[in-house]
């Protein structure tokens, strides 16, 4: 059995490694009794990733899914755990490597109409972390590099780069997110929820266009989303996270025809019209989730933290939390009652 889900082979080295993050927020204490209160957002996870691939991390709301993300590019610390990126422990890195560190690493956000300056043109926009990692040596060579990168998101730079935010739609402005995170020129794309707030007739372009760019310009990417169906689009592999930990991980195909955690089951189940091949059409991708509200990430369920919810559970899935182990040859659950034969 192997000792972590990874995508990795010995053909495959994986470009980030996690081992065992956890990051835990301080809610406040009881004064009398002293005693402090945390929200387990990351619980100990664990996952690799190869150059080159992409792993879609997928759950509700709350699951701490982006929270691991901003763990990865530095905006929130670790309280525990290892993320090693191209054999580097990030956390060593200081000042210039933090620089280089966080060229090559790149976000993109969720939401267009909140993350683009609304006082800068489109142009300043993509043009500014070009001048910050001195990657264009002229004006000219900068605007060109501004002009390629609109091109390469399917937007002309004669109708795009003078324009202010507020004039594009948000499907424009979500490929404004997109060139300006390949500006840098990335080797790593964290996509949190990058389509959902977009209307459905656009989540498909979207999709297609991060996958397209991550083949060819030989991308890494980590997809993050709640969408089962936006995860089968872009990536063969899944990840399924549930109050700070991941409780399945395997094929994407398995693990949408064949889930074995129930936790995995209810998000298939609550994602109409999943299509297992990738012609889905727009509207396979308009899903939302009819999941129940989360249990408290500070009030934890003892033993497995989903049986509260779950029709499976019996009376040692309230005493003991199941290990994520492989129960399947490639498939990783975290779930000791689901027969799996």
């Amino acid at each position: 059995m192997a000792a972590h889900p990874t995508i990795a082979d010995d053909q495959h080295v994986p470009i980030l490694i996690v081992r065992d993050l956890k990051v835990y927020f301080e809610t406040g204490h009881l004064i009398l009794k002293r005693q402090r209160t945390f929200v387990k957002a990351v619980d100990g996870i664990s996952l690799d990733i190869p150059r080159g691939e992409t792993l879609a991390l997928v759950g509700e709301s709350g699951c701490g899914k982006t929270t691991t993300a901003r763990s990865i590019v530095r905006l929130t610390e670790p309280t525990e755990g290892s993320i090693i990126f191209d054999g580097v422990d990030i956390s060593k890195l200081r000042k210039n490597q933090l620089k280089d560190y966080r060229r090559r690493v790149q976000f993109v956000f969720q939401d267009p109409y909140e993350s683009l300056n609304p006082r800068q043109r489109i142009f300043n926009i993509i043009a500014t972390p070009i001048m910050i990692h001195r990657l264009a040596r002229t004006q000219a060579e900068l605007s060109r590099q501004v002009d390629q990168l609109l091109l390469d998101v399917n937007l002309e730079p004669q109708l795009t780069r003078n324009k202010y935010a507020h004039e594009l739609s948000g499907g424009q402005r979500q490929r404004v997110n997109i060139a300006r995170a390949l500006a840098s020129r990335p080797e790593l794309i964290i996509a949190d929820e990058p389509v959902t707030m977009l209307d459905v007739s656009l989540r498909l372009e979207i999709l297609s266009l991060l996958e397209h760019l991550r083949k060819s310009r030989g991308l890494t990417m980590l997809f993050i989303t709640h969408d089962m169906a936006a995860a089968r689009q872009v990536t063969n592999k899944i990840a399924i996270m549930y109050l700070g930990r991941i409780v399945e991980f395997g094929d994407a195909d398995s693990v949408i025809r064949h889930p074995i955690h129930p936790y995995s089951k209810r998000l298939v189940e609550a994602t109409p019209r999943i299509q297992l091949n990738r012609s889905a059409t727009h509207e396979d991708l308009g899903i939302g989730s009819n999941i129940d509200a989360l249990t408290s990430a500070i009030h934890l369920p003892s033993g497995c933290r989903f049986h509260p919810r779950c029709k499976y559970a019996v009376e040692k899935c309230r005493i003991t939390e199941p290990p994520l182990i492989e129960r399947q040859p490639t498939r990783f659950a975290a779930c000791d009652v689901v027969d799996v034969n």
